[in-house]
């Protein structure tokens, strides 16, 4: 199993879509859990998905942490062909309760085996996200540590990023990359994720401990029943960016359109 994690908007459906892309016959399961009440994430993952189970309006580290327990034992005893199991967290999730849930659930454990933490950073704006807890701690227990976007970015500052990635996580695996895409074995198969490893740098990491998210990020979700104009749609929606775009981590949905 890969759990794929990341910072909101650093590509982590992107990264989920190429790897699907390269199933190869291959039965693949995935989970998706967004923050959000309206799922759109499970709307954009290619159908060579086997199956997809969502999660919304909560993070997979606290208030549906549950529900991905439940979910996972569910699918894995369901008798159904599974070749290989995918989670996508939040962007705000933090690894170390999911990781709990892998490594001590009887269930989870008997059906699953953690093959590695990826973590896709988003280049462009990695300075200000990794001033956050999320970002941070996504980034130190990731095996593997995708620089996303790096078209976007100079060399200088794609050296700085790599450098703090390093700073925050010595052994992780590092690879730039350009719109999410990588070849599966930079990501499948890999055998990186040491449990012995995390407990030397995080002794108490199988300890349960109340986890709540700070207060200063919410979710607004809009859902319109009459398909919109694009013309009128473009000129609001490049207003409101204009006029709250210091304030939004993260903008996403599937509109239709009038032709």
């Amino acid at each position: 199993m890969t759990i794929i994690t990341g910072f909101l908007g650093s590509g982590k459906t992107t990264l989920l879509n190429h790897i699907l892309g390269q199933a190869g016959g291959e039965r693949i399961a995935v989970v998706i859990n967004e923050y959000g009440e309206v799922g759109i994430d499970g709307q954009l993952v290619l159908e060579t998905a086997d199956t997809i189970v969502e999660l919304n309006n909560g993070c997979i580290c606290c208030t549906v942490r549950g529900d991905l327990v439940k979910g996972i034992g569910d699918l894995m005893t369901s008798g159904r062909a599974i070749d290989r199991l995918i989670v996508e967290t939040s962007g705000l999730a933090d690894p170390a309760p999911v990781i709990q849930s892998f490594v001590l659930d009887d269930v989870l454990k008997a059906h699953v085996q953690l093959d590695a933490i990826v973590t896709v950073a988003d280049a462009r704006h990695f300075a200000i996200q990794i001033g956050r807890d999320e970002a941070r701690e996504q980034v130190a227990f990731a095996d593997v540590v995708l620089i996303n976007k790096t078209d976007l970015e100079n060399t200088a500052s794609l050296e700085r990023t790599e450098s703090e990635v390093r700073r925050l996580n010595p052994l992780a695996r590092i690879h730039r990359v350009r719109g999410g895409a990588v070849a599966r074995e930079t990501v499948l198969d890999i055998g990186a994720f040491d449990l012995k490893n995390l407990l030397a740098i995080e002794p108490d990491l199988l300890e349960d401990h109340e986890h709540e998210h700070s207060d200063d990020i919410g979710c607004v979700a809009v859902t319109i029943a009459e398909p919109l104009a694009p013309d009128l749609f473009n000129v609001w929606f490049s207003r409101f960016q204009q006029e709250r775009g210091i304030d939004l981590l993260r903008t996403k949905g599937v509109r239709a359109l009038l032709v």
